[in-house]
């Protein structure tokens, strides 16, 4: 190309020359300049054309890692596509939910849907109390006056197992011990039917049965302890269906306390309940009956309570250690709850079998609650599977930037010890009396407050105030508790 330019210029110069001789001087000047152009313009080009050149390359080296990406590309698409899809056959994952605390639940068996599946949930709860007793100033006991404990810090977890089996481990290790409270595993294949073995609650009054969580006071009636009332190691069958609740159970005795050299006691332990509609509120009627041999002609027995309190070592009414063949007691139970308001009555006999020639003596306990919710729309529910009251569940929880649910509760609560009429053989525990009222606060489902006070009148105390065994008690106190 440059050749050719130079050619062309030539030959326009020698025609320049021989067709106008005369400006040949002026010619030669101009043609220089136009020369210096051209090459000015050569280089330019030349510019333009290497920097193409440069812009070639690098689209080629695009376009090799461009084929690079796309047969990596086609090699994943190609192991994605040999992976075998999933069939209408195949198990959903393994969920995980939220029920108070995490639940995790394996695939139902499509072949088998009715057998249940696997589940696990870890499960506790705990519950801090702060309380005060005073009492005549005679007694002189170190327990009286201020105390503080972990009432119960339980751990533990249940579930579910194919074949409709379900299972619970838990243990109290409140106040550096380690006490196993519910062990047992159920089975509910049977239509109505529970059926359960280990160490579980031998169906004995309707408050023993309600979990310590939803009580309405911090401690039970007093009868409830001191006739013993406790988990044991046993074998029962729950029927409920409809308004029908019954229960039926044998047991042995609380799995800490076992000992095969020593304990041969069993028990027959029974519980039934109708659960009618009325009165616009459901209703519980109902009451048990229960048998303990002890099997032991030098067994004894022992019945005694705390003061409306656990902070306390304190008895004032104990019966110390009679001889015992064998326990026979029954109780009565009713309630009713509906709207905001909520009612619970019970009563219990203990018959003690003593040896021959030995009277056999007669103890009663019991109490009558009522309560109210002062926030609008609460309620306190009814269990009917097992014939108990439940979980308060806040309509307005602090959850739901509302204040919780607020209830108040008052209670005649008795306990009668005595059986010195000449035919109880001069049995004298003492008699305790409480007048209470207590000041729930639940913020949200799985925490709550309680406040409560109780006035004690005690007769012919197994403590004695100086001479005087006939004398009162005052006892406030308080819970923070929270579970999952």
């Amino acid at each position: 190309m440059k050749f050719a330019t130079r050619v062309s210029i030539t030959a326009l110069a020698c025609a320049a020359g021989w067709a106008v001789p005369a400006e040949a001087a002026s010619s030669n000047a101009d043609i220089a300049a136009m020369q210096a152009q051209l090459q000015q313009m050569q280089a330019q080009m030349q510019s333009q054309m290497d920097a193409m050149a440069a812009m070639q390359a690098q689209i080629q080296t695009l376009q090799g890692q461009l084929a690079e990406a796309r047969a990596k590309s086609d090699a994943t698409a190609t192991a994605v596509a040999a992976i075998p899809a999933p069939t209408a056959s195949g198990k959903p994952p393994v969920a995980i939910s939220w029920d108070g605390g995490p639940k995790i639940e394996a695939p139902v068996d499509p072949k088998n849907p009715k057998a249940g599946k696997w589940s696990f949930k870890p499960r506790g709860r705990l519950q801090i109390d702060t309380a005060s007793v005073s009492a005549p100033s005679s007694i002189g006991s170190k327990s009286l006056g201020l105390a503080t404990e972990f009432r119960r810090a339980y751990l533990g977890f249940d579930g579910t197992i194919p074949g409709n089996f379900g299972y619970r481990i838990e243990a109290d290790i409140a106040n550096s011990s380690v006490d196993p409270t519910d062990v047992y595993l159920t089975y509910t294949g049977i239509r109505n039917l529970t059926l359960t073995i280990g160490q579980h609650k031998p169906f004995e009054s309707m408050e023993d049965t309600e979990s310590d969580l939803f009580t309405s006071f911090m401690e039970r009636a007093a009868f409830n302890t001191a006739f013993g009332f406790e988990r044991r190691l046993g074998l029962s069958a729950q029927y409920q269906k409809g308004m029908v609740l019954a229960q039926v159970g044998v047991f042995s005795d609380n799995v800490t306390d076992l000992n095969a050299d020593t304990d041969n006691s069993y028990s027959i332990d029974s519980r039934f309940a109708l659960q009618p509609r009325l009165f616009g509120g459901q209703a519980h009627i109902g009451g048990s009956a229960h048998y303990h041999d002890l099997n032991d002609s030098s067994a004894t027995v022992r019945y005694r309570a705390r003061p409306f309190t656990h902070t306390t070592d304190i008895r004032f009414v104990d019966t110390k250690a009679i001889s015992a063949l064998s326990e026979t007691n029954y109780g009565v139970e009713l309630g009713w709850t509906g709207g905001p308001v909520h009612f619970t009555a019970e009563s219990q006999w203990m018959k003690v079998n003593r040896p021959a020639g030995i009277a056999d003596p007669t103890f009663n306990g019991g109490y009558v609650e009522a309560g109210v919710f002062l926030t609008k729309g609460d309620t306190l529910p009814y269990k009917a599977s097992e014939g108990t009251w439940t979980r308060i569940k806040p309509k307005n929880g602090v959850d739901k930037g509302g204040i919780g649910a607020v209830q108040v509760n008052a209670r005649y609560d008795w306990l009668d010890l005595n059986d010195v009429d000449g035919a109880g053989g001069g049995v004298l525990g003492g008699r305790q009396q409480l007048v209470g009222a207590s000041l729930l606060w639940v913020p949200t489902d799985y925490v709550r407050f309680i406040v409560d006070y109780g006035h004690l009148w005690l007769k012919d105390a197994a403590v004695a105030a100086g001479a005087d065994r006939n004398y009162n008690a005052d006892v406030i106190g308080m819970r923070a508790q929270f579970d999952f």
